[in-house]
């Protein structure tokens, strides 16, 4: 009975979590993050447009932005291998009953609710159900998951990856034989493949593995050549996929600064951006603060204790080295999500379980009010993330999508290279003045636009033909007057 209540009060979870997320469903991807999000999802669209070539994944931007030195006249686009595209836009072209945008947001939601039940099922085996519910409800309800949880990035994604990996390596390692031969491993190594193919951030993550095998074997697991070969087999794609990328530099954005860019690292801003401004504030809005120290500090079976710190110390390495990236963006901290959900979940399951002296409604009263209050502060602190900052992007683009050819090629500059405005017309092109006008025009470019344009933007119409005029933009057609 007990197992039927928590099945019962996992699915309510699932499916609340599933309704909320799907506030702003078919909203257009111009909120927090769009650039990103436009990025990612301009992969799916190009294997729309031009076809499932999983090694050449396209995206909208021909400039020499993002690798900063290259041009990028194919529009080359090599980050992580496109496992969350290929989903993206296979159930587009499979069904085509949703917009590519809300195929997207549907992969990350079911991403996330996947990744509850996983932290449900792999706290539930090292301590109890009671601290896997609190921990699926955490992770699911949490507003800054809650929004990151239906925006078109593949992080989410990766989260599911890797927690998947820990649950099946877990279960292969409690199996009665040791052997490859086994369903889990393959399982396991297939989700520790695709977190790795991902992100490779992911890599941080494998310490609740190598936990889990020396709980059971001692030092003695480094014998073991079942795992030297799972550890083989799960990076030799992410090599492969390494070495196959470098033959085009010109897709590889820049990425040496992610790790200490600015010399940020254990800097004052350090601390102050990553601990106060978006663990304490954004993500646990100041009232989680105290559940997630108790988690921390409470006194668990040795081996519980080990398995459930070898997620602290994952997130804090990956934090540490890859500091200016999660300095930098805040969607970083999405890996991280399912550490900072198992502390709070054993802080508020020990006041919810009580064993202690205090007395229990004081307890229980405790816990209502901070998660209230900590679910509170973090939609406010959230809230702004769905606001439609620039619309005159998507009334633009649907502008200059009726005036001009399907295949041309558009001249967009922005100050830092944003390819946003390019998604929304659907078009590709630059996104910047990466050389002189003219230069861009041998190079294909067919039309400039100018958003808020000033007076002497309007000089490009000497040379140019002026398109279409208003306050919010302004579109040139690059041939020639006569």
């Amino acid at each position: 009975m007990k197992i039927k209540k928590e099945i019962l009060v996992l699915f309510i979870i699932l499916m609340l979590g599933f309704l909320v997320r799907l506030y702003k469903f078919n909203a257009p991807i111009a909120d927090w993050q769009a650039w990103r999000q436009a990025d990612t999802s301009a992969v799916s669209r190009n294997f729309i447009k031009f076809g499932f070539d999983l090694l050449h994944p396209r995206f909208d931007d021909l400039s020499n932005v993002p690798s900063g030195i290259y041009d990028n006249p194919n529009g080359y686009r090599f980050v992580e291998f496109p496992i969350y595209n290929i989903a993206q836009a296979g159930l587009f072209k499979l069904f085509g009953i949703l917009t590519i945008e809300e195929w997207g947001r549907l992969v990350t939601i079911f991403s996330s609710l996947l990744s509850s039940v996983f932290l449900y099922l792999i706290i539930k085996k090292h301590l109890n159900g009671i601290s896997g519910l609190f921990a699926a409800f955490f992770f699911t309800f949490i507003p800054f998951n809650i929004y990151f949880g239906r925006t078109i990035l593949p992080d989410q994604t990766t989260v599911t990856a890797f927690l998947g990996a820990i649950y099946f390596f877990d279960k292969w390692l409690e199996g009665k034989r040791f052997t490859i031969y086994d369903l889990r491993f393959m399982i396991s190594l297939i989700f520790t493949v695709a977190a790795l193919l991902l992100k490779p951030f992911a890599i941080f993550f494998i310490l609740p593995m190598i936990s889990l095998a020396f709980e059971k074997y001692g030092l003695a697991f480094l014998k073991k050549w079942q795992f030297w070969l799972f550890a083989i087999l799960s990076v030799i794609p992410l090599m492969v996929w390494r070495l196959w990328m470098f033959q085009y530099p010109e897709g590889i954005p820049q990425s040496g600064w992610l790790l200490n860019g600015g010399n940020i690292r254990f800097k004052g801003a350090f601390f102050q951006w990553i601990f106060a401004e978006r663990i304490g504030k954004l993500i646990l809005g100041y009232w989680g603060l105290p559940l997630l120290i108790l988690g921390i500090l409470l006194k668990l079976p040795k081996k519980s204790y080990l398995f459930f710190l070898s997620f602290l110390v994952s997130s804090l390495l990956y934090i540490t080295v890859i500091a200016r990236g999660n300095v930098q963006h805040d969607y970083y901290q999405i890996l991280i999500m399912p550490s900072i959900a198992i502390y709070l979940a054993l802080g508020a399951s020990f006041l919810w379980e009580n064993k202690t002296n205090i007395y229990r409604p004081v307890s229980l009263i405790i816990l209502f009010i901070s998660i209230v209050f900590m679910l509170s502060f973090g939609w406010f602190n959230i809230r702004a993330f769905y606001n439609i900052d620039h619309p005159e992007l998507i009334s633009a683009g649907k502008i200059i999508d009726s005036l001009i050819p399907k295949d041309a090629k558009v001249i967009v500059p922005t100050a830092n290279g944003d390819t946003t405005a390019l998604y929304f017309m659907d078009r590709r092109g630059w996104s910047s003045f990466e050389k002189p006008l003219p230069e861009l025009i041998k190079m294909g470019a067919d039309y400039l636009v100018i958003f808020g344009p000033k007076p002497q933007d309007y000089d490009f119409g000497k040379s140019y033909k002026l398109v279409y005029s208003s306050s919010d933009f302004l579109l040139f057609s690059l041939t020639k007057k006569p």
